[in-house]
């Protein structure tokens, strides 16, 4: 898996972080159980604060998408084809869905041009995600 992130963007490089490994888990470039690199390791690479990195990996495991510990690593701890979704995370998921809705509907695209997005981007994440 390459990750890539910029690091003059609009969204903090943590979280920018974050959203790859996400991607990453939902197109099922990354599986339950495939490691990831090291905080420091992965802060090197980027050229960036190793803190930076761990809040990532932090913010993964709150959600339940990694599981760290000392020996190995951090590891993906969820597949995208395992399971229903926690009631809390659909709740959440919906209000952001929301948003970006909203925004898309404010800068002139039609719904029509919103689901055609929709779908094409949920393509990308393989038929078991679109079973979901």
């Amino acid at each position: 898996m390459i990750i890539e992130v910029d690091p003059d963007g609009d969204v903090p490089i943590y979280q920018q972080l974050r959203d790859r490994v996400v991607e990453a888990i939902a197109t099922g470039a990354l599986k339950e159980g495939s490691p990831l690199p090291s905080t420091r390791a992965l802060a090197t690479d980027f050229g960036i604060n190793f803190h930076t990195v761990n809040k990532a990996y932090d913010l993964l495991r709150r959600q339940r998408l990694l599981r760290i510990n000392r020996k190995s690593g951090a590891v993906v701890s969820r597949d995208a084809s395992s399971g229903p979704a926690e009631p809390e995370f659909v709740a959440d998921w919906t209000g952001r869905a929301t948003t970006l809705l909203a925004e898309a509907t404010a800068r002139g695209l039609t719904r029509d041009d919103i689901l055609d997005i929709c779908r094409t981007v949920l393509a990308t994440f393989g038929e078991e995600s679109e079973e979901s």
